[in-house]
C-alpha cells in the first residue's frame, strides 16, 4: 500500500511542477499577438479551403459568403464543398458556378461521413501541386475576415494546426454550461500553454489546417470521431510534424450544432500502452504526448494530497510532510494563475468549480457495471467492439522453398495488428496507428528468421499511392505481368501477389516513413 502511495505522490508531484510551469508560461501570450499583427505580411500559400456539409444549408451559406469576404488574395486560395447526401436543396447555393468554389455532392449512395468523403476529395487532389496547404472547415462555423490570414501566417512555423472554437452559452442547459466553461478553460489555459513550449495538441476536424506535403507523406487524414482523431495527432507527433493549437484560428459555432466530446479514457489508456514502446527515440513532443495521455483529473489529485499529506504528518514518508505541502502548495498556485490566464468571468468561474462533480458523475455512469446495468434496464445491447478482420492466403518464401501461410489483418477500435498463421504457429503484432506499420514489424520479424512474405508491399514492382485511406492499402505494379503492351498503371493492394514477385530492398514510402519517424 505505502508502495502504491509512494508512485502516486511521485506522479501528482511531477504533474504539479508541469502544471505550474504551463501556468507561468501562459502568463505571456506576446508570441501570438505580434504573430496577429504582422500577419497580413507574410508571404502568401496557396490554400485549399475543405468545407464539409451535411444538410447545412443556413449556416453553409453564411460560411460561404464570409469566406468571399476574407482578405487573403482571391488568387491564393480555392474552396472545395462536400454535400454529403444533403436533402436540404444545399446543392441550390452554388447553383451559379464560380472558379472560387468547386462542389463534390454526394447523393444517391446515402451519408458516408465526414472522413469518407474527406478521403475522396483528397484522393482527387493528391495531384494538384498548386496546393500548399489544406483548411478544412465544417459548414457549421463561422469565421472572421481575416481568418485565412491568420492561417497563412500561422502555418510560417508550423505544419499542422488546430484553432479556437467560441460558443455562443446563452441557449445552453445547465450542464452543457459547466462543459462549455471547462472547454473554454482548456482552450484559453491549457492548450494555449502547450503551445507556447511547443507542444502537441489534439486535432480538431472542425477547424484543422494541415500543409498538403504532411497528408502525402501519411496518406490521408482521420476524421471519424474523436477517438480517431487523436489516434491521427499522435501519428502526426510520431512523424515529427504535431498538431499545435493556435488561439488566433478563431471559429464561432451555433451550440445547437455543437457536441461537446472527450476521448474516452479507455482509449486514451489503449494509445499510451501501443506508444509507450515507441517513446525513447529522439522525438521528445512525441515522448511528452504520449505521457499527456494519462493526464490526471481533478478527483485523482485531490485524493492523492489528502492522503499523503495525511500520511507523511503522522508516519514516515520518504518526501516529508514539508515537501509534500510545498507541491500541494505549487499545485494551488499553479491552479490560480490559470484561472487569471483563461480570461473567465465570475459567472464562467463559478461553472468550472462544478466540473469537477460532473465529470465524477460521468464517470460514474459510464462505468461498465453501471452501462451494463443501463443498457439492460433500457434494454439495449452494448456495442461491440469496433473490429474488422481480413484473412488472406500468402506464401513466405525461405530460399527455394514457399511456404503456405495465412495472413489476418485486424482493425480494432481503431488500432491495426497483422497476425501471421503457419501450420500450428501463430505470430501476432503488436497495435499500431497504421497498418502498414503493423505489417511492418511483421516483415521484419520474419527477415530474422530468413523468410520474405511473398504480396506486393514486399515486391520489387510494387509502388505506393496515396489512396485517401489512413492505411494506405492500395499501390501499383509497375511490372510487365499480365503482358507488356499494357502500359496503364496497374492497381494492386498490397497483400496481392502475381509470378512476377520480386523481392525488394526496402519497402520504398512504408520504410522511409518509420524510418523518419524514428530519427
Amino acid at each position: 500500500m505505502k508502495f502504491i502511495l509512494n508512485l502516486l505522490y511521485i506522479y501528482i508531484a511531477l504533474y504539479s511542477l508541469y502544471f505550474f510551469a504551463l501556468a507561468l508560461r501562459n502568463s505571456n501570450d506576446k508570441p501570438f499577438q505580434i504573430e496577429k499583427r504582422y500577419s497580413k505580411y507574410e508571404k502568401k500559400d496557396n490554400l485549399a479551403v475543405v468545407i464539409y456539409a451535411h444538410n447545412s444549408k443556413s449556416t453553409l451559406e453564411n460560411l460561404i459568403n464570409e469566406i468571399k469576404k476574407q482578405d487573403y488574395p482571391i488568387d491564393n486560395f480555392k474552396v472545395f464543398v462536400i454535400l454529403d447526401n444533403c436533402h436540404d436543396d444545399s446543392e441550390k447555393l452554388f447553383e451559379h458556378e464560380t472558379p472560387l468554389i468547386s462542389v463534390l455532392n454526394i447523393k444517391d449512395v446515402g451519408t458516408i461521413g465526414k472522413d469518407q468523403a474527406v478521403s475522396i476529395l483528397l484522393e482527387r487532389l493528391s495531384k494538384d501541386n498548386t496546393i500548399d496547404s489544406y483548411v478544412f472547415i465544417d459548414a457549421d462555423r463561422s469565421i472572421p475576415d481575416d481568418f485565412l490570414t491568420c492561417v497563412n501566417s500561422a502555418l510560417v512555423n508550423h505544419s499542422v494546426l488546430s484553432g479556437e472554437t467560441l460558443i455562443n452559452t446563452e441557449n445552453l442547459d445547465f450542464i452543457d454550461k459547466i462543459k462549455a466553461a471547462y472547454q473554454k478553460y482548456h482552450m484559453n489555459f491549457m492548450r494555449q500553454a502547450r503551445s507556447l513550449f511547443g507542444l502537441a495538441a489534439r486535432a480538431d476536424s472542425g477547424v484543422f489546417i494541415i500543409k498538403k506535403n504532411i497528408v502525402d507523406e501519411i496518406g490521408s487524414v482521420d476524421f471519424k470521431d474523436i477517438n480517431t482523431e487523436l489516434k491521427y495527432s499522435m501519428l502526426l507527433s510520431k512523424i515529427k510534424a504535431p498538431c499545435t493549437y493556435n488561439p488566433n484560428l478563431k471559429t464561432y459555432v451555433d451550440p445547437e450544432r455543437y457536441v461537446f466530446k472527450t476521448p474516452r479514457l479507455s482509449v486514451r489508456l489503449d494509445l499510451f500502452k501501443n506508444c509507450f514502446t515507441q517513446i525513447w527515440s529522439k522525438n521528445f513532443v512525441f515522448a511528452e504526448h504520449t505521457f499527456s495521455l494519462i493526464y490526471p483529473n481533478f478527483w485523482l489529485i485531490a485524493l492523492t494530497y489528502i492522503l499523503v499529506l495525511k500520511f507523511s504528518y503522522r508516519y514516515y514518508f520518504f518526501a516529508g510532510f514539508k515537501t509534500v505541502l510545498l507541491t500541494f502548495i505549487i499545485m494551488l498556485a499553479g491552479f490560480a494563475i490559470s484561472l487569471v490566464n483563461a480570461r473567465l468571468n465570475l459567472k464562467e468561474t463559478g461553472l468550472l468549480m462544478l466540473y469537477p462533480l460532473y465529470s465524477i458523475c460521468h464517470i460514474i455512469k459510464n462505468f461498465p457495471l453501471v452501462r451494463m446495468l443501463r443498457n439492460k434496464i433500457s434494454k439495449i445491447e452494448e456495442n461491440k467492439p469496433d473490429t474488422d478482420k481480413l484473412t488472406i492466403d500468402a506464401l513466405a518464401v525461405h530460399g527455394e522453398k514457399e511456404l503456405p501461410c495465412k495472413l489476418e489483418f485486424i482493425s480494432e477500435s481503431g488500432l491495426a495488428k497483422v497476425k501471421f498463421i503457419f501450420k500450428n504457429k501463430k505470430f501476432i503484432t503488436s497495435k499500431h496507428l497504421r497498418m502498414i506499420d503493423a505489417l511492418q514489424e511483421l516483415k521484419m520479424k520474419l527477415s530474422d528468421y530468413g523468410f520474405i512474405l511473398k504480396i506486393c508491399s514486399c515486391c520489387a514492382n510494387f509502388s505506393s499511392c496515396v489512396d485517401g485511406s489512413t492505411n494506405m492499402v492500395k499501390g501499383i505494379c509497375n511490372s510487365s505481368y499480365p503482358s507488356p503492351s499494357i502500359k496503364e498503371p496497374k492497381p494492386t493492394l498490397i497483400w496481392n501477389t502475381c509470378n512476377e514477385f520480386e523481392p525488394a530492398k526496402s519497402n520504398s514510402l512504408m520504410e522511409e516513413i518509420i524510418a523518419s519517424s524514428n530519427e
